[in-house]
């Protein structure tokens, strides 16, 4: 074992043995991971899980699904190699052309718009969105799922911040459908990029 693996390994057993709640045995890792991502033992408590939502992402993944994320700094985070195993690969628009120029045309944000370039188009092949920057993003993929049967088979909506993004995680908690989301303020990119590697991990 190498000495990243090792250090690697070390933290996780440290993390298990300060834990304070009991997680089933699908939801241990993903909750280990968060908090080996953020430092941050309070994900323990504000992470929140759906019935069905690991075994759908894990699903997802070894069906050679694709993940569509928000923001450039989740697709930076996730381990693509591991997920390119399963046939899978990440999508991430907000930086297209296209995008930009809805945005501007129609007084949108650019999460909104690469959302509505991802899921309204019936050809994609995404099995999660994992949302860990933009609020509105989150937002307007619920709206597109309540208005179609657009959903993926799980939905990771984690963004930070303090213009929506309580609200956005707080709606999401009550959905039906397979979804992970943190309450409150706390979330971010990393978090989303934790969650996926964990499944990802789980899927093999």
């Amino acid at each position: 074992m190498d000495k990243g693996a090792k250090i690697e390994r070390d933290s996780f057993s440290i993390i298990e043995a300060e834990m304070r709640r009991h997680f089933d045995e699908l939801t241990l890792p993903v909750v280990k991971r968060v908090i080996h991502a953020t430092g941050d033992f309070e994900f323990e408590d504000i992470l929140k899980f759906h019935s069905h939502a690991v075994p759908s992402g894990i699903a997802a993944i070894r069906a050679g699904k694709d993940i569509f994320v928000d923001v450039k700094m989740v697709e930076a985070g996730i381990n693509k190699q591991a997920l390119r195993h399963f046939g899978g690969s990440v999508i991430c628009h907000i930086s297209d052309e296209d995008v930009a120029s809805t945005a501007r045309q129609n007084g949108m944000t650019r999460a909104e718009c690469a959302v509505e370039k991802a899921f309204l188009n019936r050809s994609i092949n995404v099995g999660i969105a994992a949302i860990g920057n933009a609020p509105t993003a989150l937002i307007r993929l619920m709206e597109i799922i309540e208005d179609s049967d657009a959903a993926p088979g799980l939905i990771v909506g984690v963004p930070v911040g303090f213009v929506m993004a309580e609200e956005s995680k707080a709606i999401l908690a009550k959905k039906t459908y397979p979804h992970i989301t943190c309450l409150g303020r706390k979330g971010g990119s990393s978090i989303a990029a934790a969650i996926i590697n964990a499944i990802v991990r789980l899927a093999g």
